[in-house]
C-alpha cells in the first residue's frame, strides 16, 4: 500500500514538472519569435499596401486611420502632396474562418489590386480567392472595376462577377469585403483632411442632385390640381345657392303686393322683399340648410 502511494506521487511531480518545463519552452520560444513574427506580418503588411496603390514616382503613405468597425485605411499623395488613392485592410467571415484583405482603389474609386493577408478558406476551394479575381478570364476580375457601378455579387446571385468554383459562400464574403472597404472610403466623415479627392466630389454630387431634385416640381403640381380641385367644386355649390336663394325671393314678395293699395307702398315691400334675397345670397347658414 505505501509503494502505491509513493508511485502516485511520483506520477504526479514528474507530471508537474515536465508541463511546466514545457510550459517555459514555449514560453521561451513565444518569445524569441514573437518580434520576427510581427516584423514579418509588418512587412507583409507594406509590401501589400504598395502593391495595391497606384504606382506613382516619390509616393508618401499617411498614417493609418482606423474606423470603429476595424477597417483601416492607408491613404496616399504623390510628391506633390495630391491624393492619389488609399489601400483599406478589411476583413470578413469566410467559410473557414475570418480571413483579411487589402484593397487599393485609385482617386476614383476603382479597384487597382488587391492581396489576401490572412485566411482559413478550404485549400483547393477558397484559398483560390489570392488570384481567381485578378484573372482576366470571363467575369472572374475586379480590377479596374468600381463599386459603384457594378453589382459585386455573384453571377448566381444575378451580380456581375463569377463565383470560384464549387466556394460561392468563399466568394460572396470576398465581394462583400471589397464593397464594405469601398463603402468606407466614400464616407464623407472619414475623408483626410487635407487633399480634395474624387471620391469626396462623387459623394458630393449625389446630396446636390437629391437637394435639388424633382420633389419641389411634383409639390407644386400636386398643390395646382388641388386648387383645380376646390374651384370645380366650388363652383357647383354657388350655382345652387342662385338656384335655391332665387327660389326663395321669388316665394317672398308674392302675398305683400296685394295687401298694399298704393303704388307707392307697393314699391316699398318690392324693396323690402328685395332685400331678404340679397340676406338670403349672402347669409351661409341658409345656403347650409338647403344643401
Amino acid at each position: 500500500m505505501k509503494r502505491l502511494e509513493s508511485n502516485l506521487l511520483n506520477m504526479l511531480l514528474s507530471l508537474t514538472i515536465v508541463t511546466l518545463a514545457a510550459a517555459a519552452l514555449l514560453g521561451g520560444l513565444y518569445v524569441l519569435t514573437e518580434e520576427p513574427i510581427a516584423k514579418q506580418k509588418a512587412d507583409k503588411q507594406e509590401k501589400a499596401i504598395t502593391s495595391v496603390l497606384p504606382q506613382v514616382e516619390g509616393m508618401q503613405i499617411a498614417e493609418a486611420e482606423e474606423t470603429d468597425n476595424g477597417i483601416i485605411i492607408y491613404r496616399a499623395y504623390d510628391a506633390e502632396h495630391n491624393y492619389i488613392g488609399a489601400a483599406v485592410q478589411t476583413s470578413e467571415n469566410g467559410f473557414g474562418g475570418k480571413f483579411k484583405l487589402m484593397v487599393g482603389f485609385d482617386r476614383d474609386g476603382n479597384i487597382v489590386n488587391y492581396e489576401v493577408l490572412e485566411h482559413q478558406e478550404t485549400p483547393g476551394l477558397g484559398d483560390h480567392m489570392t488570384d481567381w479575381f485578378k484573372t482576366d478570364k470571363n467575369r472572374q476580375s475586379v480590377i479596374g472595376k468600381n463599386t459603384a457601378t457594378t453589382n459585386f455579387t455573384v453571377s448566381k446571385d444575378r451580380g456581375d462577377v463569377d463565383a470560384i468554383t464549387a466556394a460561392t459562400i468563399s466568394s460572396r464574403a470576398f465581394l462583400k469585403a471589397v464593397v464594405g472597404a469601398y463603402d468606407v472610403l466614400k464616407e464623407p466623415e472619414v475623408q483626410a483632411s487635407t487633399g480634395a479627392t474624387a471620391l469626396q466630389e462623387e459623394t458630393e454630387q449625389p446630396a446636390d442632385s437629391l437637394q435639388t431634385a424633382e420633389p419641389v416640381a411634383s409639390a407644386d403640381t400636386i398643390i395646382t390640381v388641388e386648387e383645380v380641385k376646390q374651384e370645380k367644386t366650388a363652383e357647383p355649390v354657388k350655382k345652387s345657392k342662385k338656384k335655391k336663394t332665387a327660389k326663395v325671393a321669388a316665394a317672398e314678395p308674392v302675398a305683400v303686393p296685394v295687401a298694399e293699395p298704393k303704388p307707392v307702398v307697393e314699391s316699398v315691400p318690392a324693396q323690402e322683399t328685395a332685400q331678404p334675397a340679397e340676406n338670403v345670397v349672402s347669409n351661409p347658414e341658409t345656403t347650409q340648410n338647403h344643401e
